[in-house]
């Protein structure tokens, strides 16, 4: 079997270190990679960060790093825990921008930046 790399984009900058990790990605979801993920407090699940949620998975805890069907059942899946990455390739829950998550993505050593310089 061949694969063939196509580039997303997902990061941007060399300065932050990506460090990986698995999680379980709660059922009920199919996430692209770049998903934005959000740990709920109780089960520590990951869902698709989303601001108005109000079971700990509206502050950022991870990216995903490869898309992950958990459509029927809960799925563990690569993540990363710290790095840089391109706001426009990633993932957010309808209704979440970049800017609602950005402080609390920071605090995990996550850093969100436009790959477009000024």
């Amino acid at each position: 079997m061949s694969e063939i790399f196509t580039p997303d984009n997902l990061f941007v900058g060399h300065v932050m270190p990506k460090v990986t990790d698995v999680g379980t990605i709660a059922a009920g979801q199919n996430l692209p990679r770049g998903a934005v993920l959000g740990r709920v407090t109780a089960d520590g699940k990951l869902k698709l960060v989303d601001k108005t949620a109000t079971d700990g998975s509206q502050n950022v805890y991870a990216i995903l790093a490869e898309a992950t069907d958990a459509t029927t059942a809960d799925k563990v899946a690569p993540i990363y825990l710290t790095g840089e990455f391109n706001e426009n390739a990633l993932t957010l829950a309808a209704g979440t921008t970049v800017a609602d998550i950005k402080a609390s993505a920071r605090a995990v050593g996550i850093f969100i930046k436009s790959a477009v310089k000024a």
